[in-house]
């Protein structure tokens, strides 16, 4: 619904626009000149350029950002990674070291049950 009322915003306001600037003008392009062009396909034109290259420099920043936070996701995994193999090697130290400390005499205790 929103997208909708948007869209007759948008064009009403072009409808405004247009209404009152259709003036013929030149435009040059260097060596090419285009005659007798309303002055209202000028202001769009200018317009839809300007949204077309924002949006080509938003989508070149998404990218960028995606290939930063891949990056980043790839190096807490391998974190984790090493964090779990140094966890697992710990516990088998401390497995280790618990039958060290029993291998000697069996020590009993007559009053335990």
């Amino acid at each position: 619904m929103l997208q909708i009322i948007f869209l007759l915003l948008a064009g009403s306001a072009l409808t405004y626009i247009s209404r009152y600037n259709l003036e013929q003008v030149s435009l040059s392009f260097g060596q090419y000149t285009i005659s007798d062009v309303p002055l209202f396909y000028v202001i769009v034109g200018s317009l839809l350029t300007g949204l077309i290259l924002s949006y080509v420099m938003q989508s070149l920043t998404g990218i960028s950002t995606y290939f930063k936070l891949r990056d980043k996701s790839k190096e807490i995994k391998t974190g984790q990674d090493e964090i779990l193999s140094l966890t697992k090697r710990v516990h088998q130290l401390e497995i280790e070291n618990e039958k060290l400390k029993h291998t000697g005499p069996e020590v009993s205790d007559p009053h335990a049950l």
